[in-house]
């Protein structure tokens, strides 16, 4: 089955998911991929984080068809800041990012507001969404407090709640994002 997620007009079919380690960036990619992603995921060497035992230590990779029948090439760039070096390679020529954070975690704001920032000092012509996962662990997640928060800092990125298991969710994300370049 192939996805319908839109035409893309860009010179680019590159697409980056970029955010904190565990926010859900592989899980997204493998939601709306068109086969199982490439993964350079590996068993955690520090703490773990719930249940989460292995990290990306390099890119996730996977692509998906669009309407007009061309591919979009997905890379999920890894959240741990000892690997930071490869947000700039992965960013490069890309034709949006989408940065997923996860709600249950109670510096959502602040990490919002760093990870978009991460992606306008690369290129802060590159459009971004804002997605968040995990929101149905906490009762008292706030949207349009995230919103109005990012909006006081000049964050003009669109913000979402989502579930990265969830192929019609995430793939209203890419939709957000390609509505963005029209």
């Amino acid at each position: 089955m192939t996805n319908q997620i839109s035409v893309v007009d860009a010179l680019s079919t590159k697409l980056v998911f970029v955010g904190p380690m565990g926010a859900g960036k592989t899980t997204a990619i493998a939601s709306i991929a068109d086969s199982p992603p490439v993964s350079t995921d590996m068993p955690m060497c520090g703490p773990t984080t719930g249940d989460k035992t292995s990290t990306t230590v390099a890119m996730d990779f996977a692509t998906v068809r669009i309407g007009d029948g061309h591919s979009v090439f997905l890379y999920g760039c890894p959240g741990q800041d000892h690997f930071e070096f490869m947000r700039s390679i992965l960013l490069q020529g890309a034709f949006g990012a989408i940065v997923v954070l996860n709600g249950a975690d109670p510096e959502v704001v602040g990490l919002c507001s760093y990870w978009a920032r991460i992606v306008s000092d690369f290129d802060a012509s590159l459009p971004i969404v804002i997605g968040i996962t995990r929101t149905d662990e906490v009762p008292q997640f706030d949207l349009i407090a995230v919103r109005k928060a990012m909006r006081a800092q000049g964050i003009a990125a669109p913000v979402f709640t989502f579930d990265a298991r969830n192929r019609q969710q995430t793939t209203q994300l890419v939709r957000a994002l390609l509505l963005l370049l029209e």
